[in-house]
């Protein structure tokens, strides 16, 4: 199986790329800017199980927002089919948006809504019915949630790639390739952490990529084009 994620250098997509090696024979082929951690990863996985192989790319996701599409052929290069396509890179500014910079409230809106609608444009092609998007949201932007201050483009930026899965689920409905979004809660990584000086997270990063994980390759044989909230508390 071919699998694609992004954010994978760390925190939950880290983790989630280490529970799919884990059951069984993957290709996992991971998007995330610091090439550091992915050699680590890749290190790990032939440790942890040698059947499976991490395929470390090293990227910025925003520079398909500024009209570069060569992760498309980066891609091919090293897989022609795609299975199963992770969105989890994500990005955060915990402020009010009177503090936030156009700089910030662009890079947020790039890489937690802009860049996945691209990277999926630009997979499509690779992916047969029963392949499976899952979108990677959060709480903040699961609607009628509870909501906290500092976070407004952040949640609205998830809320955006919660809607377009919907959307991108009855578009592509004849092929038989599943759009499902994930709307995760309180997890403990450092993103969280910053946004939340203070705060004890009920799950671990290890224990959310291991529902990610088996979502990812088993919820289209339920699920198409819903929003999932995975959460145990609030925040």
């Amino acid at each position: 199986m071919n699998i694609v994620i992004t954010g994978a250098s760390q925190g939950i997509g880290y983790a989630t790329a280490i529970e799919l090696a884990q059951k069984g024979g993957n290709t996992i082929l991971c998007i995330a800017r610091n090439g550091h951690n992915l050699e680590k990863l890749q290190n790990e996985v032939a440790k942890i199980n040698p059947a499976s192989t991490v395929i470390p790319v090293v990227y910025d996701l925003t520079k398909l927002c500024q009209g570069t599409e060569d992760i498309g052929s980066i891609i091919r290069k090293h897989i022609d089919k795609v299975d199963i396509l992770i969105n989890n890179a994500g990005l955060l500014y915990a402020k009010p948006l009177t503090e936030l910079t156009y700089e910030q409230i662009s890079s947020m809106l790039e890489v937690n809504y802009l860049a996945p609608i691209l990277l999926i444009k630009l997979l499509i092609p690779l992916m047969d019915a029963g392949s499976h998007v899952v979108n990677i949201s959060s709480m903040g932007g699961f609607q009628g949630s509870v909501k906290f201050p500092g976070l407004s483009v952040y949640a609205s930026s998830k809320a955006a790639l919660a809607s377009v899965t919907e959307n991108l689920a009855e578009e592509f409905k004849s092929t038989g390739i599943a759009f499902n979004c994930l709307a995760l809660g309180a997890t403990d990584t450092e993103m969280l952490r910053n946004a939340f000086p203070g705060y004890k997270a009920p799950l671990t990063a290890q224990e959310m990529a291991s529902f990610i994980a088996y979502f990812a390759q088993n919820g289209n044989r339920f699920f198409n084009g819903k929003i999932l909230p995975v959460s145990v508390s609030t925040p």
